[in-house]
């Protein structure tokens, strides 16, 4: 009997590309990656149809200019100061716990949990800096303005409930954010001179 040639029996590929592509959502689903983050800023809600212009226009007293120039250098309202004393400075504008006239005007707001409490509910921070300006140094600011929302939140949390803000229920978080709503302003950055 002869020997003929033995034929090697193929394998089927017809569905190597369904397989795939199945694994390949299934690795895209459960895959989590990491994306930039940015820093959370609320807009402000653009200006109804029949609002004058004098409507928007914010009283001296409710702003605090912070300006950091291309050598790093704060300035908090007219006075230069260090990167630590921001925070605490941002704390009693944003508070104004003594009612000064210099800082943003109270009025009483009804507030869920807190009752009628007289807030500053129209201050703002406004923060502007060079286009010179490092970005450590403008990361440094940011944090530390949020900080200074996060004490006193965190504050007023411990005063209220005995816990930190963050351990509160969304009801509670929601509360102490209208008792003390952060209102940081960005302003377009600009050259004031120094480096380039």
């Amino acid at each position: 009997m002869a020997k003929g040639k033995r034929s090697v029996p193929e394998i089927n590929s017809s569905s190597t590309a369904d397989i795939a592509f199945l694994l390949l959502i299934f690795f895209l689903i459960t895959t989590s990656m990491d994306t930039d983050r940015g820093l959370a800023r609320r807009l402000p809600p653009p200006p109804e149809k029949d609002q004058k212009i004098d409507d928007i226009i914010v009283k001296e007293r409710n702003v605090l200019a912070v300006r950091l120039n291309s050598n790093d250098q704060l300035m908090c309202g007219s006075d230069y100061i260090t990167i630590k004393q921001l925070r605490q400075r941002a704390k009693d504008f944003i508070a104004n716990p003594y009612n000064d006239e210099k800082l943003p005007e109270k009025h009483e707001k009804n507030i869920p949990y807190f009752g009628k409490v007289m807030v500053t509910e129209n201050h703002v921070i406004s923060l502007q800096n060079d286009r010179g300006t490092s970005y450590q140094a403008y990361i440094d600011v940011q944090n530390e303005l949020v900080a200074a929302y996060n004490e006193l939140r965190n504050e007023l949390a411990q005063e209220k409930w005995q816990k930190d803000y963050n351990q509160l229920d969304e009801e509670q978080q929601k509360a102490i954010r209208e008792y003390y709503p952060q209102k940081i302003s960005e302003a377009e950055p600009k050259n004031y001179g120094g480096k380039k």
